[in-house]
Order: C-alpha cells, then sequence, then structure tokens
C-alpha cells in the first residue's frame, strides 16, 4: 500500500489504486477474500472513533456508546456488510455513516450493557481515549452527521502523521520530526523560521528547505491515506476538498 497507490501517472493509475483499501474491499464483491477482510479490518481499526462520537452526539451515555460501536463493528466485520457497498457508492466513509444510522434504527432498543459481540472484540475500543477526545468535541449543538465528519477528518490526518512519524523513526530521525511538524498548519501560532533556527543552532535555509521537504511528503501521505478510503482514483480530489471544508480550511 505504498504511496504510488495515489501518485501514478494516468498510464497506471487505474491499475495501481484497486490496492487501496476500500479498491480491495469493494473488487472482492460477493467472493470471501482474506485480503478484503483484512483491509476492511484496518479501515475500521483506524475510523472507530468518529462512530462513537457519532453515537454519543445521539444521546447515548458513553458506556451504551461503548457497546453499540462494538456491536456494529462485530454484525459489520462478520455479517460482511461491506458486500451492500457498490463502488459508485464510493467512499468509505459515506457507507460506514449510512451503515451505523440503520444499525442504530434496528438496535436502538437493544442498548444495554451486556458483552456483545458474541465475545469477540474484533475492533478494540480504546474507552479511556473515546471519552477525552468526545469532551474536547465542540458544542453540543454540533449536529451528528457533521460531528462524524469533523472526527473523520480529524483521525486521518492523525493517520497521516502517525505514518511520517514512523517513516522518521525509522531513520532516526524523531527529533527532525518534532521540529518540522511545528510548521503543519493547525500547530504553533506564529511560529517562525528565524526563532527555531536559532534555538536549534541551525541555518535558517536549511530548516526551510527540510520544512519543505517534509510539507511535500506529508500532502503525499495525505492523499494515499484518502486514497485507501475511497473507490476511484477521481475520488480522491474531491474527498480531499470536503476535508478541508469540514475542517474550515
Amino acid at each position: 500500500m505504498a504511496l504510488a497507490d495515489s501518485n501514478q501517472g494516468s498510464s497506471g493509475k487505474g491499475q495501481c489504486f484497486t490496492t487501496t483499501h476500500w479498491s480491495v474491499v469493494l473488487t472482492a464483491g460477493t467472493e470471501s477474500s482474506p485480503v478484503a477482510q483484512a483491509a476492511l479490518e484496518t479501515l475500521c481499526r483506524s475510523y472507530w472513533y468518529p462512530l462513537y462520537a457519532y453515537v454519543r452526539r445521539q444521546g447515548n451515555s458513553p458506556e451504551d456508546a461503548q457497546d453499540l460501536t462494538q456491536e456494529f463493528f462485530a454484525r459489520f466485520l462478520e455479517k460482511q456488510i461491506f458486500r451492500q457497498a457498490r463502488p459508485e457508492r464510493g467512499r468509505f466513509r459515506s457507507f460506514l455513516l449510512t451503515s451505523i444510522k440503520h444499525f442504530l434504527v434496528n438496535e436502538w432498543h437493544r442498548a444495554t450493557a451486556r458483552k456483545r459481540g458474541g465475545g469477540h472484540t474484533l475492533v478494540p475500543l480504546d474507552t479511556v481515549l473515546a471519552e477525552r477526545l468526545y469532551s474536547r468535541e465542540p458544542a453540543r449543538d454540533l449536529a451528528a452527521d457533521k460531528l462524524y465528519d469533523r472526527s473523520w477528518a480529524l483521525a486521518l490526518l492523525e493517520q497521516v502523521r502517525a505514518r511520517l512519524r514512523d517513516e522518521y523513526a525509522a531513520e532516526g530521525r524523531s527529533d527532525r520530526f518534532e521540529i518540522v511538524e511545528r510548521f503543519l498548519p493547525g500547530e504553533e501560532s506564529g511560529v517562525s523560521y528565524v526563532e527555531v533556527a536559532r534555538q536549534l543552532g541551525m541555518a535558517e535555509g536549511t530548516l526551510k528547505s527540510d520544512v519543505h521537504r517534509f510539507k511535500q511528503r506529508y500532502r503525499q501521505v495525505l492523499r494515499a491515506e484518502i486514497a485507501h478510503t475511497v473507490a476511484r482514483p477521481e475520488d480522491v480530489d474531491e474527498e480531499l476538498r470536503h476535508l478541508l471544508a469540514v475542517l474550515g480550511g
């Protein structure tokens, strides 16, 4: 699942795109495919919190939201609900939200504190982290659908950051990552190259070059992560625009 997934030339773009997570799932169709199942579980593990936030915003307690979210994933994976998806529906984000809406309508009355999912924890939920994140969400008047989209966008950006952090660590440059990430949008307000370079005892030009390369790589990885969640190459730009709009960019 390399960056080539979403950064190929036009001649090979479609072929390479079929290796992204959601495309693998959709291509599998009605066939049983371990590769598709693994891709789907990767997506679910990466983006469980937006669903948890959505369920919480529907008025459920933390305990009920945890139960409902876990039960949803258990059924979603075990019953292979993904087989209902069609490429023209495009986005894992949208399909997942539609699926949990249907689930809540059918299962609302079963929101109890008992163990769910047949005793299998298919997508482990960090319940402490979930509530800590939820406590930081915007005002309660933000609609559940909008909260889901916002949480989705932030989770995706965190995936990008984690991937880059791992890349730098693998190269023995974790300290450099901590420096260049300060220049990402939304980080330290008003941080200047001159000030940071002086603090680090390095040339300003060197710092600017490092940050420029980091931002280029950040954009590449962001597109690649988005590509994993859509069905067609042409959906990447539209989903990126949606993400920026959700975050007010």
